[in-house]
């Protein structure tokens, strides 16, 4: 089945899709997208992305062609054509030579083996350091060289995913979602202000530690108090929950055994399940 994207007010073939490489979209990386998850029918948090995605537009002098509502007609009509039972969706807009260019592109979602989620990822920290005081640490930016490098490096290194320090030695986030450890109970993340984005399941996990009264501090933390935690995941809306086995070779707990993280990871699933 051909994929069919929806780009610049028509549906198209993603084999015919065109945009100029004289775009500052292009050329400076001036855009912003989501990465959304469409399961069992229904986009996944889908009210929240498209805030976020509409907020990140005007951040950056971004006006989207079309409103909200539009953009929900859209993105559901791209599901209808794409046919998927379970979707990877990508929406984005850039600056275009004259005006905006604004893209919906709907793949087949291909899961993770279920082994990998028993095993958990291995973590590097990377040699790439995050400013916590850039604007691109808080909006979901075309622009992700520095992601991308420091992933690239983990991935070189035997490692699944690297996990990035700002400026202060501070933990920030993983390259490709947020980052959260566990010790003697308690909850930790990195505070926005350490440079992190404002993810979407970082906010379910939120709602999720509040009704169960698990204590959640976010704050600056350093490496060693990840590597000292007891249970260690990263978040992000493709992967959901993933659990972390080690932080640059230093193993956390045995995965069967990290209750809090088992705990999230089923009440995550347990809201997919039930359209969230």
């Amino acid at each position: 089945m051909k994929e069919v994207i929806f780009l610049n007010s028509k549906f198209i073939p993603a084999n015919k899709a065109k945009a100029s490489v004289l775009s500052p979209g292009f050329l400076y990386g001036w855009g912003v997208f989501e990465t959304m998850r469409s399961f069992n029918g229904k986009i996944v948090y889908f009210t929240e992305h498209l805030k976020r995605f509409q907020n990140d537009c005007k951040s950056i002098g971004l006006e989207l062609p079309y409103s909200i509502s539009k953009v929900k007609l859209i993105l559901n009509k791209a599901l209808e054509k794409n046919n998927f039972s379970d979707n990877y969706i990508k929406l984005a807009c850039w600056k275009s030579e004259k005006s905006i260019d604004f893209l919906v592109l709907i793949k087949k979602y291909q899961p993770l083996p279920e082994s990998v989620y028993k095993n958990g990822f291995s973590v590097l920290n990377s040699s790439f350091l995050q400013s916590e005081n850039s604007l691109l640490t808080r909006i979901k930016s075309t622009s992700r060289l520095l992601y991308e490098l420091a992933y690239q490096e983990a991935k070189d290194k035997g490692f699944d995913e690297a996990i990035l320090l700002n400026r202060r030695g501070e933990i920030c986030e993983a390259t490709r979602g947020n980052l959260f450890f566990i010790k003697k109970g308690k909850l930790f993340t990195p505070s926005l202000g350490c440079g992190c984005l404002l993810g979407i399941t970082r906010k379910v996990v939120f709602d999720l530690a509040k009704k169960a009264n698990i204590d959640l501090i976010e704050g600056r933390f350093t490496l060693e108090d990840l590597q000292q935690a007891d249970e260690v995941f990263l978040t992000n809306s493709l992967l959901g929950i993933m659990p972390v086995s080690s932080v640059n070779k230093k193993k956390t707990r045995p995965i069967s055994s990290c209750r809090l993280t088992s705990y999230f990871m089923g009440k995550y699933n347990l809201l997919l399940n039930n359209g969230n």
